[in-house]
């Protein structure tokens, strides 16, 4: 796909702090997958063998050894690659390795928190923290901290699941507060009146957490997390294991890990101290927030408003809060409910996924977007919204493109690869790169098989796998500014910024089919008016359309891909797109 020349506006020419969110293009890292700058922190300062220090580099299921002096050396390379903020997986101390025999696994990932208040030394210190933040920031690029408030890592155990496999969850019906281990149990916690009750003066005739199990905490662990509130099994519901529907969704514990009793005042009031504490310290520029579909909206309505004010009082006034609700049809209604501001969207995702890496029609975006209107603010909240094509836990978009259509070139591959890329980039919301996607991995279909090393891979199933677009493998550090994947992002990135209507600009749909083919949208520019046209052809044959434009609109001249100079008729332009291509024409308004 051939983009014109862009002289666009370089991020390091901007005050970074007066974009808005949806100026943004984010790029998604797992420090560990990343850039290895400093081997001598691979362990974490813990001595043995993997089960204690987590480091295995040939296991996808443990640390591999990347850290934030790697992740720091590679900002110019995501510069060129023009990504203009930064969100890094979570970064706090965690518990190394857990899991049961035959099912260990590190904390590589950053999900397994006991330490809120510091960074793992698997990654660095705080210090390095900093000075990445600082770097990114002097280049004109924010940094987002992926956050967890939901749980910790798994240290309570439950005496009446001890040696089991699965500790099924017990809901508060058959186990409610004021009975030890059932209806028929002896009383306990006289006068709670239950978690709607959300005062201090309630939650503290709550002291005794033997409702539904027994909880303890191992004597080796007894003081494992920090802040040392933590440690206490009182500020954890102790319902035994999610089944991620109804009630245990936001009050199991999310595959054995520590669920946080977030509708007591203690635990609202020590989360926003604890990430209060990471702004005020290092500056960042946003959170997106892991598991949030799984607390209760109460503590979201309370926790987004002061990091907010945290951020203004630190000279930060875009600061970009998003949550992880991992459901479609759930997403809008978390805007409203818990009042995010923003949320991670699924939707999208999904009619990527149905259309490009699919056979569905094109008409699945107009159903997307006509659900913009569920946002708590309309249009206003979902322009602000990270839109992604794949991620560390659902899979890379390449992988499902090989499984849906297992006949296909190569040459095919890449094509739907490049055609989402534009899609995600030239449309609402908030475009966000997984690393690795702009160097073709294809990856799996789920978190482990999608979380490859990009500093050179010692895992076999990774360096296995066909690349996209590139005869390498992981084996070797894959940062090639010359793959086609990274070239196309590049220049849609730099087309992006340089065009306020592709990051703030009205979105309307103009042509969309009951089948693949053709997608067109306009979009216009926020102060001017002038129109840009998106097209698109989800189909592997070429076709030839006439898409609606406005009268006013006469001339066109192509950003990307091949535009007709004038318009047909007034109102109407004639569009040529090859087999999965796509253009982007800039209107010249008639006065």
């Amino acid at each position: 796909m051939a983009l014109a020349f862009l002289a666009a506006t370089p991020a390091t020419a901007q005050d970074y702090r007066a974009r808005v969110p949806q100026d943004e293009v984010i790029y998604f890292v797992l420090p560990d997958r990343f850039a290895n700058g400093d081997p001598a922190n691979d362990r974490g300062g813990l001595k043995g063998d993997r089960g204690t220090t987590g480091f295995d580099p040939a296991d996808a299921r443990y640390y591999h050894g990347g850290d934030l002096k790697g992740l720091a050396s590679k900002l110019p390379y995501l510069q060129k690659l023009g990504i203009t903020a930064i969100w890094v997986a979570p970064i706090f101390v965690n518990k190394p390795v857990q899991g049961g025999p035959g099912q260990q696994s590190a904390g590589y990932h950053g999900y397994w928190i006991t330490d809120f208040t510091h960074v793992d030394p698997h990654f660095g210190t705080d210090a390095e923290f900093k000075a990445l933040i600082d770097a990114a920031h002097a280049r004109g690029m924010k940094v987002y901290m992926d956050i967890v408030a939901n749980h910790t890592a798994d240290v309570i155990q439950y005496r009446e699941c001890v040696g089991a496999s699965a500790c099924p969850y017990r809901g508060k019906a058959d186990y409610p507060y004021q009975r030890r281990g059932g209806v028929n149990g002896a009383p306990i916690n006289p006068g709670f009146v239950g978690d709607a009750v959300q005062t201090a003066e309630n939650f503290a005739k709550l002291t005794d957490p033997g409702y539904a199990y027994t909880p303890f905490v191992p004597e080796a662990e007894k003081n494992a997390k920090f802040p040392a509130w933590l440690n206490d099994p009182i500020y954890y519901h102790n319902r035994g294991d999610s089944t991620f529907a109804g009630e245990s969704s936001t009050m199991g514990d999310f595959v054995g890990l520590d669920d946080l009793m977030t509708e007591n005042p203690r635990v609202v009031t020590g989360m926003i101290d604890i990430y209060g504490s990471w702004i005020d310290r290092f500056g960042v520029d946003g959170f997106r927030i892991d598991t949030a579909r799984h607390v209760n909206p109460e503590f979201w309505q309370a926790f987004v408003p002061a990091m907010l004010d945290r951020a203004h009082a630190k000279g930060i006034p875009n600061f970009h809060i998003f949550g992880e609700v991992a459901d479609p049809a759930a997403q809008a209604a978390h805007t409203i409910t818990a009042k995010f501001p923003s949320v991670l969207d699924f939707a999208f995702r999904q009619a990527l996924l149905d259309s490009v890496a699919g056979t569905k029609g094109t008409d699945v975006f107009e159903k997307l977007f006509d659900g913009d209107v569920l946002y708590a603010q309309g249009f206003d909240t979902a322009i602000t919204l990270p839109t992604f094509s794949g991620n560390h836990d659902n899979g890379r978009f390449a992988w499902f493109v090989r499984k849906a259509f297992p006949q296909a070139s190569e040459a095919e591959v890449l094509q739907r690869v490049l055609l989402s890329n534009a899609l995600l980039l030239t449309l609402r919301g908030v475009p966000t790169i997984y690393a690795g996607d702009e160097q073709g991995f294809a990856g799996g279909s789920n978190d482990v098989d999608a979380r490859e090393d990009q500093f050179g891979s010692k895992v076999a199933q990774y360096n296995a796998r066909k690349l996209v677009g590139s005869d390498a493998s992981t084996a070797t550090p894959r940062f090639d500014e010359a793959n086609p994947i990274f070239r196309e992002i590049a220049s849609l990135a730099r087309l992006r910024i340089a065009h306020p209507a592709l990051t703030r600009g009205r979105q309307l749909l103009r042509a969309r089919e009951d089948k693949p083919g053709l997608l067109a949208f306009s979009r216009f520019d926020p102060v001017t008016g002038a129109e840009l046209v998106l097209a698109f052809n989800t189909s592997t044959a070429a076709i030839t359309r006439q898409v609606e434009v406005e009268t006013r609109s006469a001339r066109f001249h192509p950003l990307a891909g091949s535009c007709a100079t004038t318009a047909s008729a007034p109102g109407s332009l004639s569009i040529t797109l090859p087999p999965l291509g796509y253009a982007v024409c800039a209107a010249e308004t008639q006065k």
